[in-house]
């Protein structure tokens, strides 16, 4: 029998990934939006849009929109793709008892998902995280002074508000650190600076189990944010420390992680996202596809051949950027031989489109003076911006 999924996102790369596998795998693929056009509305794998209520505009009035669609449409499935999560998370208990929610309960989501209680949970499965403490916490002044440090707030997403300093810096004022995403003061925690390789992780959990992993590090940045990113073989290090951290959270669903790998060849988690991230784009749509479809299934992980893949036009902008500079061999090398995650010859029309589509994107990250990455999901910000996006 054909399963309708609801998607709770449809403007970034993931999304499309996503809505592809299940349109393939035989399922009817929908899409709630608070943005009027976006990358997956003109795909073939997608039978219908929804345009919905920006949560920074009415939280309340999304959650209740998403639960009408799932009512109206007879969803069997609703997938959240990206920081929607932390609210879509509360439809919990309150969908009908034939649709499936794939996400942890909002408590676990959002315990995860803050910088300050992820450290403690790391300690308490007897896993390396950076020494941390909130930003109010005079332990935190005394890191400051003693070793490089960044500042985070709790609930940031895609490097928005993160800055960093050096040893001896004084903390900055209270509020500093939430600048980037609107100048609000945000709850923030300080934590030591970690010298090493930068990874990050996508995997597939299943209660408590890890069923596949994907690692993979930026291979070009903007900002923050990898545009484009190469797969890379996964330490034991690494292996454990994440099948440490899901078996004692007993994790469902989607998770990723920025781990950092020093000298030693230690791993040390430094944030998680309950969520896909872009290591979703090296998974075997197949394989991504019974994950969602078959839960019960045990299906064999598969990943795609491909090693290194970009988002095509950040990759372009960070490129020419990057002209007269010792970086602009490696990222026109990345740009000339990356697979695009969006290009899809029985599905061109995202990416010829994406100028169109996400021009509201591309207009806000420049009155913002942000990147890409950091105002694409500002209207699903959990703590709102002192101006609300133009979701229109």
């Amino acid at each position: 029998m054909t399963q309708t999924v609801l998607l709770t996102l449809g403007r970034l790369p993931k999304a499309l990934e996503i809505a592809r596998a299940l349109q393939r795998a035989g399922a009817r693929v929908l899409i709630a939006e608070p943005f009027a056009r976006h990358l997956s509305a003109v795909s073939r794998a997608v039978e219908r849009s929804f345009v919905v209520t920006a949560p920074v505009v009415d939280r309340a009035r999304y959650l209740a929109e998403l639960r009408e669609l799932v009512q109206r449409e007879g969803v069997d499935l609703v997938v959240p793709v990206s920081e929607e999560i932390l609210h879509v998370a509360d439809l919990h208990g309150t969908l009908p008892a034939s649709c499936r929610l794939y996400s942890m309960s909002a408590a676990a989501v959002r315990t995860v998902h803050h910088k300050g209680q992820f450290v403690e949970i790391c300690r308490a499965a007897g896993i390396d995280a950076p020494e941390t403490y909130a930003a109010d916490d005079p332990a935190a002044a005394a890191l400051a002074a003693r070793s490089d440090y960044v500042i985070k707030p709790v609930a940031a997403c895609s490097g928005r508000g993160v800055l960093f300093f050096d040893r001896g810096q004084p903390l900055p004022a209270r509020g500093t650190a939430a600048s980037t995403t609107g100048g609000l003061e945000q709850p923030a925690i300080v934590q030591q600076r970690v010298q090493g390789a930068l990874v990050s992780s996508f995997s597939v959990a299943r209660r408590g189990a890890v069923q596949s992993t994907v690692l993979y590090r930026g291979a070009v940045m903007q900002g923050t944010v990898a545009v484009c990113f190469e797969r890379i073989e996964i330490p034991p290090a690494v292996e454990h420390w994440i099948s440490r951290f899901v078996a004692h959270t007993d994790f469902d669903g989607f998770i990723s992680f920025d781990l950092i790998i020093d000298a030693e060849g230690r791993a040390q988690g430094i944030e998680c996202n309950p969520r896909a991230t872009s290591g979703i784009h090296f998974v075997d749509p197949r394989y991504l596809a019974s994950v969602l479809l078959a839960p019960e299934q045990t299906a064999v992980a598969a990943l795609r051949p491909e090693r290194l893949m970009q988002q095509f036009f950040p990759c372009l902008t960070e490129t020419q950027k990057s002209m007269f500079t010792s970086r602009f061999a490696h990222n026109f090398r990345c740009l000339r031989e990356a697979r695009e995650v969006t290009w899809d010859a029985r599905d061109p029309w995202p990416f010829i489109g994406m100028p169109y589509t996400a021009w509201n994107i591309i207009a806000l990250a420049a009155r913002q003076r942000m990147t890409f990455g950091e105002v694409a999901m500002l209207d699903f910000a959990t703590v709102a911006a002192a101006r609300s996006p133009d979701v229109q």
